[in-house]
């Protein structure tokens, strides 16, 4: 290409849209000097261009219409920080009809439409660059694409929602009800002011569904992802698992076997000793295991300004590069195929569950006998006193089908020596 400019055009400038200008800003010299060509942010779509924003900005970039960034013919690098699905996918869809290249990090929409998009950006020649949809500043998308491609993903555990993260690490180290600890994460910036996409776990849905897109190659629904919140998690099972030695963390999993992918986000025990047990606050990690690589950990800042805004920030290098080399676009993930998913009652793990029980002579016989009778083994047993009549149980099972471990819990549901079954958790290896 000739020695010209490279110009970008933004849709957003909120949090992330923030970041990532100051970035551009801050190390324009240093960035154009690693890529030999300068960039210049030529546009902005906002809502309001009269509101107040962290950044300075200059007021004649900024316009209302969305048209004047995904049109502009001298606009090369379209940024999508608006957020949402519906427009942001028109605006995307043409952006790349209108010969533009495009970065986003917006991961309910790659989520969602992710294989549409990349398919459309195939056609045009062009490409669309997500790193910072999952985990914001943490390298996950390009080490799938990129480092690890020679491998085949076994396994990815991960905490990559850093709300729920710093909730649960409040519960665990100050003692904090999940009422208490989220409305401090709401104060301190970390919680939205409705927080159920985050405490609900389809945030980290959304992003775990990216990353098994790519480690898989396969097309994956968010309804193939199995997914509890933490809203039900209580204080005093975090205390019982400290006891037995984890601690209780938010985690996505998505795993190939024979027989299909497993895929699910929810609430688990797992020990102390694993590194994600010490991953707190609002800090994210992930655990991939590979056939060649073996296990690997990344481990960083989730979310936030200039975390995410990093990431946005090096996919616009890549695909100035692109641009100024005049190379192919590069895309790969556009080989997806339909793999089977194995249904919740198929799973199998091992479970944790509290319940309260009349303190009378034969219950544990009648639990051994429920349990027997579903072919569900237990691991562990702690029995406290709760009053004079009634005794609060906690038991761990060995490794169970779900469903034969959902039906010894119907069993004991309807027994009258339980009082009440009060909480049930998986028990990660």
């Amino acid at each position: 290409m000739k020695n010209r400019t490279i110009k970008i055009g933004m849709l957003g400038l909120g949090t992330v849209g923030g970041g990532t200008l100051q970035i551009l800003q801050k190390n324009g010299r240093e960035i154009e000097r690693k890529l030999g060509v300068g960039l210049e942010v030529k546009r902005i779509a906002v809502r309001d261009t009269g509101k107040k924003r962290p950044v300075a900005v200059d007021q004649e970039l900024l316009t209302t219409k969305i048209d004047h960034v995904v049109c502009d013919p001298e606009i090369d690098i379209v940024v999508e920080l608006m957020g949402g699905v519906g427009a942001a996918r028109q605006a995307i869809i043409r952006a790349l009809e209108n010969g533009k290249f495009v970065v986003t990090a917006n991961k309910d929409l790659m989520a969602q439409n992710g294989a549409e998009l990349l398919a459309i950006a195939k056609n045009q020649g062009k490409n669309i660059f997500y790193e910072a949809s999952v985990g914001g500043g943490i390298p996950l998308i390009r080490p799938l694409k990129h480092c690890l491609a020679a491998n085949r993903i076994k396994k990815i555990i991960g905490i990559i929602n850093g709300t729920t993260n710093y909730i649960l690490t409040k519960m665990s180290l100050e003692g904090m009800e999940f009422a208490e600890a989220l409305a401090e994460a709401q104060a301190r910036g970390f919680a939205e002011a409705d927080p159920a996409s985050d405490v609900e776990g389809r945030d980290a849905a959304y992003k775990l569904n990216i990353m098994a897109t790519l480690a898989f190659s396969a097309l994956i629904s968010m309804d193939d992802i199995c997914t509890e919140g933490i809203t039900e998690v209580k204080l005093r099972d975090i205390r019982y698992a400290r006891e037995l030695g984890y601690s209780v963390k938010l985690l996505a999993v998505a795993e190939e076997k024979e027989d299909g992918l497993v895929l699910r986000v929810h609430p688990a025990l797992i020990p102390l000793s694993h590194p994600l047990a010490s991953v707190e606050n609002e800090f994210n990690a992930v655990f991939l295991q590979g056939d060649a690589v073996g296990e690997v950990m990344f481990f960083g800042r989730g979310a936030g300004a200039l975390p995410t805004g990093s990431a946005v920030c090096a996919d616009i290098m890549d695909a100035a590069r692109i641009i100024k080399e005049e190379i192919e676009n590069g895309i790969m993930e556009t080989d997806f195929t339909k793999k089977e998913v194995i249904p919740p009652h198929r799973q199998v793990s091992r479970f944790y569950l509290r319940l309260k029980a009349k303190d009378e002579p034969g219950v544990f016989a009648k639990l051994a006998t429920a349990f027997g009778d579903a072919r569900v083994s237990l691991d562990m047993i702690i029995q406290k006193r709760s009053d004079a009549e009634t005794a609060e149980i906690v038991l761990v099972t060995h490794n169970v089908e779900e469903g034969r471990f959902r039906q010894a819990v119907e069993t004991l549901s309807a027994m009258p020596v339980i009082s009440s079954i009060n909480s049930i958790l998986r028990v990660a290896d």
